[in-house]
């Protein structure tokens, strides 16, 4: 017997095995790649069928498509795939036309620093990478158009992610339009006098090099000397979403520092309040969109002026209403004004709690700026012992004109608003805490509700302490300080968001080349189409300049400078041939992934990135009677929520930009979001706290034992370091890729979480083995159907059985589908188990239904069932609703409030009727006692209420 199937060496000659299944599911794999099952044909282009029109149902499904990592599959990277697939399965089914491809997420880090540890080129190890991938994938039975994969570092593909580039560094956002137009037409208005220049002169009195800087102002792609997230460790620098909340590097967990450092941007912000507000169209999980609406972070407000000696500092505060209680001013470290405003000594008397055991107030900046660069912006938002220090310097309350401290304190970001906050501790927690650790006066502004009795009082009630604003409710205050504010000079209303422009710039050799050179002046030059690709050069040494972790002054030095020819390059851009220096940066990971969701619309196509025809039939937005409003976008996008701020919001940046710019029919990338839980799994520790193998671990009286010693479970994340992979390659061996699929479905709902267990996979194998034995005999491979017809009693339950399945399959619910299936094949196995032949009605249609979990299989029994064709494309079974219909229906009984008894009647009974039946039942009569009921309520389908 072995132990993983429970199987003896004496089975039967044609039971469902392992080996069966693999041969079975190997002949299939065959017969759908020999037959291009799953082409999808276009309306327009290479992948259109001559003379057949597109079928106007259609359904593009996508995946969230994955690195290529050396480490190939676990079981839990399949949960995604084989879920969409299912799906996509069903609907092609039902007569629709299915767009479902895979790619590859191939440049960036990842598959750079596996490229690194192995000693080999990211090229050689990504393309191994791939194939070992498209290996697995295949062997799931994946229904793929493998005509339409793409990866993202291949030359044909990343020409389109430069062109799109271009798109965007070539367009600026017309606020007044709300969207963005290509730079010419601004151009073209500055030209014309139609829009004025910044100090009044007409265009032509300019030189060009002002002119340049004035229209590379506006371009949503610019270079920008800025404080970014300088990693050493890595040699690069990174997004903020790129670090984590204890300021280090999500990828290889070394430290980050703020930098600032000359990189490319792409003007994100500029799309704030669309991004926000488009997300009402997204069938999203309500999850993600606020993890999108509190990163843009949108909030009304206002900015005061402070005045500070000479200088002048304005903040953004989302309480103008409050300004009476500002005590102090806070400055971000790295705002500019903190130079300026920190002092040469000390004031007299200063408070030493304000000084940080400096000497003068430059000391204890400069310290506590140095120590401020090493955390992450997240991190200093976290509710921790507030820092800070005293500039020396002093600013006036605008309202009231008292002077208030100005201290340097790094919970204020100065990637949100302007860098500067007023501190108002009576109505703030943190600004409360802070001001108790330097001994700062509290005032409230607000009248606490009479229940409170905590610090901070962040609620309702009306203005007090607030002079001419005193007695006024919080929203009639906010307007009434902003006239103040405005028609004194002192600040104005406005809107302001946490979102910062998108850094572009990565100082690594794996990832797509920057499509400009730059001049001896340094200006930058766009490339024409023409010259197009610019292919990323092969170097012997493609590892990054890194450096000490905690080495915070290194200078980032990008792994393509080595590559000298490829730099310097002569070119003629239209006046003259000339020498040119190509960007040594290359872009991030996300921009492949920005748009990919295009090119498998299209990916063959070597005149546009797509074409029109084919993106509008595949990802348009739905006609009038589906709705207005319909943002467009893939029918259904399956992924993990980590990217919810990161690839879902560049996703969407980019797919609005190429909408205003009349390449694309949808405004949005995704219509449908849906997030799969995680497949999780036990993990174990021996006495040293390092992982011993999971497999080999033995349970004994509630203990686990590892070689003899006890060992300790913990439960978290399937990985290598914790040496609890399970690969489908093992579970596709030992029992099938079928029952792989279908335990994976069975699991649980597919988005939460779920724990795998080896063992239980088991139970999947033995449904298909008993859904086998009741179509094919095991000894003799006969078939074991009928042509009898079949009870009332199997129509009626096999017709609920296709009714909920449909439901299912179309809601994603495949493990409650799954049980379905379980319980009409156990009915039919009791029926029909010891029979000769189960009717044919009843098998086929159970084969059919089976078919989006468990393919192979399916298509062996629909052969033997003898079908010539492959059941892909349907027909999959319709309910007929006549064995809907319920004869009888139960009635609970309330009396005077609680079920006292039921009773069933027939199903088209009337209400008399009914209550007639309730009153007569046995247990209420007793109640009744030969009396009358005060009043009885039927409620049709549902419940007798008696009134005694």
């Amino acid at each position: 017997m072995t132990e993983a199937t429970g199987e003896t060496s004496a089975a039967p000659e044609h039971r469902y095995t392992a080996e069966l299944a693999g041969r079975i599911e190997q002949r299939w794999q065959d017969y759908w790649a020999d037959h291009g099952t799953y082409h999808a044909p276009n309306p327009v282009g290479p992948l259109a069928e001559e003379d057949v029109l597109v079928p106007s149902d259609k359904l593009f499904v996508q995946d969230m498509f994955p690195y290529p990592s050396g480490a190939g599959l676990h079981v839990g990277h399949p949960l995604g795939f084989i879920s969409t697939d299912v799906y996509a399965r069903y609907h092609r089914m039902i007569g629709r036309n299915v767009l479902h491809t895979m790619g590859f997420d191939a440049f960036g880090l990842p598959a750079e620093q596996y490229a690194i540890r192995t000693g080999r080129h990211p090229a050689e190890t990504t393309e191994e990478n791939v194939q070992n991938y498209l290996r697995q994938l295949r062997r799931l039975g994946l229904g793929h158009d493998d005509r339409r994969r793409i990866r993202t570092s291949d030359p044909e593909y990343y020409r389109w992610t430069q062109w799109i580039f271009l798109q965007i560094f070539n367009s600026y956002y017309d606020e007044k339009l709300g969207k963005a137009r290509p730079i010419i037409e601004l151009e073209t208005e500055y030209a014309q006098d139609k829009r004025r220049t910044p100090d009044g002169r007409n265009w032509c009195e300019l030189t060009r090099a002002e002119q340049r800087e004035i229209i590379d102002g506006h371009r949503l792609v610019y270079i920008s000397e800025a404080p970014v997230n300088w990693c050493p460790g890595l040699g690069t620098v990174l997004s903020n979403e790129e670090v984590t909340s204890e300021g280090r590097s999500e990828r290889g967990n070394f430290p980050v520092f703020r930098r600032n450092l000359r990189q490319w941007k792409m003007r994100i912000t500029a799309y704030a309040d669309r991004l926000v507000d488009d997300l009402d169209l997204l069938d999203w999980p309500d999850k993600v969109k606020a993890m999108q609406r509190n990163w843009i972070g949108r909030s009304h407000g206002a900015r005061v002026t402070f005045k500070a000696g000479e200088s002048e500092i304005e903040v953004f505060t989302t309480r103008p209403d409050t300004l009476f209680g500002a005590t102090y001013v806070v400055l971000a470290p790295e705002n500019p004004l903190v130079d300026t405003l920190t002092a040469a000594t000390w004031p007299e008397g200063v408070d030493a709690r304000w000084t940080g055991d400096a000497a003068t107030p430059a000391e204890a900046v400069a310290a506590y700026r140095k120590a401020a660069a090493r955390k992450s912006e997240l991190d200093r938002q976290e509710s921790k012992e507030k820092t800070g220090v005293f500039t020396g310097s002093y600013a006036v309350n605008p309202v009231n004109g008292k002077e208030i401290p100005v201290f340097v304190a790094d919970y204020v970001l100065m990637g949100y608003g302007t860098g500067a906050i007023m501190a108002v501790p009576g109505q703030d927690g943190r600004d409360w805490e802070f001001a108790e650790k330097f001994g700062l006066e509290i005032i409230r502004t607000v009248q606490p509700s009479k229940d409170f009795d905590g610090n901070a009082y962040t609620g309702d009630g009306p203005a007090i302490n607030s002079g001419f604003l005193d007695g006024m409710a919080i929203d009639e205050a906010k307007k009434t300080i902003i006239g103040w504010l405005e028609e004194h000079g002192s600040g104005r209303g406005t809107i302001q968001y946490k979102l910062r422009d998108w850094l572009f710039s990565r100082q690594r050799y794996w990832g797509e080349p920057f499509p400009v050179v730059y001049d001896e002046d340094g200006q930058v030059h766009a490339l024409p189409d023409s010259m197009l690709p610019v292919v990323l050069p092969e170097i012997d040494d493609y590892t990054p300049i890194t450096f000490e972790p905690d080495n915070a002054d290194s200078e980032p030095s990008p792994p393509l400078a080595r590559a000298t020819e490829w730099v310097e390059v002569e070119l003629d851009l239209g006046d003259g041939l000339k020498t040119y220096r190509r960007d040594t940066n290359t872009m991030p990971n996300w921009a492949g992934s920005c748009w990919y969701q295009l090119r498998y619309i299209d990916p063959t196509n070597t005149e546009v990135f797509v074409a029109p025809e084919n993106e509008e039939y595949w990802s348009g937005p739905r006609p009038a009677e589906h709705g207005v409003d319909d943002p467009g976008g893939t029918d259904l996008y399956v992924g993990g929520v980590e990217h919810a701020v990161l690839h879902l919001l560049y996703s969407r940046f980019w797919q609005k930009v190429l909408f205003d710019l009349g390449h694309l029919s949808a405004k949005e990338p995704y219509r449908r979001l849906f997030n799969q839980g995680y497949v999780q799994a036990y993990a174990y520790k021996d006495a040293r706290d390092v992982f011993v193998p999971a497999e080999e671990v033995v349970e004994k009286d509630g203990k686990f034992f590892y070689d003899g010693q006890e060992v300790f479970q913990q439960y978290g994340k399937m990985g290598k370091t914790e040496r609890n992979v399970v690969t489908p390659d093992e579970m596709c061996e030992s029992y099938g890729a079928d029952t792989f699929r279908f335990y994976e479905m069975s699991m649980g709902p597919l988005d939460v979480s779920r724990p795998w267990a080896t063992k239980d996979v088991v139970g999947s194998q033995r449904f298909l083995q008993r859904l086998w034995r009741l179509v094919v005999d095991e000894n003799t491979g006969e078939l074991r159907v009928s042509n009898v017809d079949a009870s009332e009693a199997d129509r009626k339950l096999l017709h609920k059985t296709i009714a909920g399945v449909r439901e299912d399959y179309a809601e994603l619910r495949f493990n409650t589908a799954g049980a379905k299936l379980i319980e009409l094949n156990n009915h039919l196995t009791k029926t029909y188990g010891s029979a000769d032949a189960v009717p044919r009605e009843l098998a086929e249609p159970l084969v059919l239904m089976l078919a989006p979990l468990a393919p192979h299989i399916a298509e062996e029994l629909w052969q033997r069932l003898g079908h010539a064709d492959s059941l892909v494309q349907g027909p999959f079974p319709v309910v007929d609703e006549k064995y809907l219909v319920e004869d009888t229906v139960e009635y609970p009984i309330q009396v005077n409030g609680k079920v006292r008894s039921r009773v069933v009647v027939p199903a088209d009974a009337g209400k008399d009727a009914v209550e007639a039946a309730a009153l007569a039942e046995e247990k209420v009569a007793a109640l009744l006692n030969g009396g009358a009921p005060r009043k009885v309520i039927v409620v049709p389908g549902r419940l007798v209420n008696i009134v005694l």
